[in-house]
């Protein structure tokens, strides 16, 4: 810039001289005598010459307050190139009011846009705090859908897939990270049409949450889940989308469907104990036994028919009460071949009326465990008499005993040659009120005795149970339990 105000002055200068130059040039040569000639009087004055040195004059003039003006701009320029808007003051030292007047506006203004820009940053500092939370709430929305069980599925206002958990991908079979803006109904199927009508129904009505219980088939097993379909709202409250939560519910469905089946079994096995009871009861004060021989039949009868309800009844309060912590527990060290020995002769009258073989084993040198007598004998009938029960005419129940000392521990083993357990109904088996559906016309029952055996071995003696079994072969029931040296070897 500097550069250019000297060349602007040397041209200044330049054309001022030669306009100079020109003028007296001109007077001189009006001077003459043969130029007095021509002009006469009047043309003496040098018109030419003064225009020409006034013409200079104004040139100088023009250049020098060009030249200041230009050095005011420069400097107001610098000053706001610099941000030292407070340091343009004095403008009236360039020798023209209206520069102070330019100085003034160009301060307002450089002041107003400094007032702008501080407000902008601040709108900008806040947008992208607001933009920060927004993609935490949105990661943390994400990872807490990711992370629920529970199938989650959100679509938008045209029925296209936004978001889904993996349970989502499980339940539909598709990749739930690969299928995000797809027609839901095209990622699901049409054999899913209820679940797809239910979703966009509800999302076209923009009311509020709706609840539907949808079965579903998954590998030709029919499973049950309680879904929840929700309106998604903008700002503007407009409907955006819908979210769908599926809960597998078939596992409630089967307890509850099994808490029915239990009242029912255990409504059917009271009845037919008191109608025993009754029955008789009733013969006896009509005097329908006449000889002492009749009577001992009914007293008999009444007798073993009390003793059934009162064993149903008890299996049904020690669960209870082993569940709630309130059972009396009286431990004291047996052995479990004595133990196992007394209900062996117990059950061999029910296996020989079924004709089914019944083998023990030989004592063992030492089976010592600590245990409530009363109860592990009741674990050993509650295995023996189902073995027996469901183990055709012809077939064998086994009962062994095994001390695995490195362990510290027995192990007994009922083995039969029964009907045995489908692989699916296994992991059941020990559940309160379960039964097998395809055993349930082998033999009744309401489905406490293994729960009970189960609940005895591991909550009241630190035990295990197990189970194996296969279909048409014969199953195998059992449970293990420290024995008494191995107790005192880890208290020591």
């Amino acid at each position: 810039m500097r550069l250019t105000r000297i060349l602007y002055a040397i041209v200044t200068i330049i054309v001022a001289g030669s306009l100079f130059i020109s003028g007296l040039a001109e007077w001189q040569d009006s001077g003459t005598e043969e130029g007095w000639r021509y002009t006469g009087y009047v043309q003496r004055i040098p018109v030419v010459s003064v225009c020409y040195i006034l013409g200079a004059v104004g040139v100088i003039y023009l250049g020098w307050y060009q030249l200041r003006l230009t050095g005011a701009v420069t400097s107001i320029a610098a000053l706001l190139h610099e941000d030292k808007a407070g340091e343009i003051r004095g403008c009236k030292r360039f020798g023209w009011t209206k520069t102070n007047e330019l100085c003034q506006a160009f301060k307002k203004h450089f002041n107003d846009c400094t007032t702008r820009i501080d407000e902008y940053e601040k709108k900008i500092r806040a947008l992208q705090v607001k933009i920060q939370l927004s993609q935490r709430r949105g990661e943390n929305t994400e990872a807490i859908i990711y992370s629920i069980r529970d199938a989650v599925i959100v679509i938008d206002e045209s029925d296209r897939l936004l978001m889904a958990n993996e349970a989502a991908g499980r339940l539909f079979n598709f990749d739930y990270n690969s299928s995000q803006l797809k027609p839901v109904s095209e990622l699901i199927g049409p054999d899913q049409g209820e679940f797809t009508d239910f979703l966009s129904r509800n999302r076209q009505s923009k009311g509020q949450a709706t609840r539907k219980e949808i079965e579903f088939s998954k590998d030709g097993i029919p499973e049950t889940f309680d879904c929840i379909v929700s309106c998604v709202y903008d700002q503007d409250t407009q409907v955006c989308g819908a979210v769908a939560v599926l809960h597998d519910i078939t596992r409630e469905k089967q307890i509850q469907q099994m808490k029915n089946d239990f009242v029912s079994h255990v409504s059917h096995e009271l009845k037919t104990p008191l109608a025993s009871i009754t029955a008789f009861t009733e013969m006896l004060a009509d005097g329908e036994a006449n000889d002492e021989k009749t009577r001992k039949e009914f007293y008999s009868v009444i007798q073993s028919q009390a003793q059934r309800l009162n064993r149903l009844i008890e299996d049904i309060l020690n669960c209870s009460r082993i569940e709630s912590g309130l059972i009396k527990i009286n431990k004291e060290t047996a052995s479990l071949t004595m133990l196992i020995e007394e209900q062996l002769q117990m059950i061999k009258g029910y296996a020989e009326e079924k004709e089914v073989e019944v083998i023990g084993q030989k004592p063992i040198i030492y089976d010592q465990v600590d245990v409530d007598k009363d109860m592990i004998q009741e674990v050993i009938v509650n295995l023996l008499s189902n073995a027996v029960k469901y183990t055709p005419s012809g077939g064998s129940v086994k009962i062994e005993t095994e001390v695995d000392e490195n362990a510290a521990l027995v192990r007994v083993s009922v083995t039969d040659t029964g009907v045995g357990i489908p692989e699916d109904d296994i992991k059941y088996v020990f559940d309160k009120f379960y039964r097998v559906g395809a055993n349930k016309k082998q033999a009744e029952g309401t489905g406490l005795g293994l729960n009970l055996v189960k609940q005895i071995i591991e909550k009241v003696h630190d035990g295990r149970v197990f189970v194996m079994s296969k279909v048409g072969v014969g199953s195998t029931f059992g449970f293990e339990l420290p024995l008494a040296t191995g107790k005192a070897v880890r208290a020591v």
